[in-house]
């Protein structure tokens, strides 16, 4: 469901920069924000780095892109 929200001018252009750099919509750019700030602040230990990599790991996932880890060794 989408929703206005008024966001301060600032805020938007500078948001407006990311997401041309980063190829995403202005919104888009802010829901990952939104998104990433969330995790952050469940997970106050984990780095923006870690939180950002496990984002696009989690995407790779989700495409298919990966594949299944297989032991070679015999587990003790």
């Amino acid at each position: 469901m989408a929703t206005s929200v008024r966001l301060d001018d600032d805020f938007v252009a500078q948001a407006r920069v990311y997401a041309e750099a980063e190829s995403r919509s202005l919104p888009k750019q802010i829901e990952y924000w939104a998104k990433v700030g969330q995790i952050m602040i469940d997970n106050p230990d984990l780095s923006y780095e870690f939180v950002h990599e496990s984002l696009i790991a989690a995407e790779e996932v989700k495409q298919g892109l990966v594949k299944p880890y297989v032991r070679k060794t015999k587990r003790n």
